[in-house]
């Protein structure tokens, strides 16, 4: 009999910021029944059955902000084990920074992101998603991996 493993989601999240790295592109979240009303990073979304991490980034990118990017031009920046408490479904959350890209990103899905916004680090929205914001902060850190929702 074959061992059946846990499995858990997985979901990638683009942190795009300006030349100058003081801004961070932000979406602004409608009729998704998660977090609407608030900011969340550039791009996010699920991982795909047989889709790397890399690979559902860059399709991500295209199909939320319309911006073609190469997977030499995406850099890992951080790993989040995260458990949801709404939810209590724990996920593995990769953070890439997107390092250049094709095309002007623009909203591409008008009935799931009522906004783009490019926010100062040092002043981010009060209504960003909580655990987007530990991201940034980890990335500005260096710090690579953390845990949220465990406790």
């Amino acid at each position: 009999m074959t061992k059946v493993r846990y499995k858990t989601n997985s979901a990638v999240f683009a942190l795009i910021f300006d030349d100058s790295r003081t801004k961070i592109l932000l979406q602004k979240r409608i009729n998704t029944n998660i977090k609407d009303g608030y900011f969340d990073v550039g791009t996010s979304g699920h991982v795909e059955k047989n889709e790397s991490m890399s690979q559902a980034m860059i399709r991500e990118l295209k199909e939320e902000l319309g911006i073609n990017v190469e997977k030499k031009n995406l850099k890992f920046s951080s790993m989040m084990h995260k458990k949801y408490n709404d939810t209590a479904e724990p996920y593995y959350n990769g953070y890439f920074i997107v390092e250049k890209y094709e095309g002007t990103p623009h909203i591409v899905e008008p009935e799931k992101d009522a906004e783009l916004l490019w926010a100062p680090i040092k002043d981010l929205p009060q209504n960003l998603i909580e655990d987007r914001k530990i991201a940034i902060n980890n990335y500005l850190n260096g710090i690579s991996y953390c845990e949220d929702g465990w406790d």
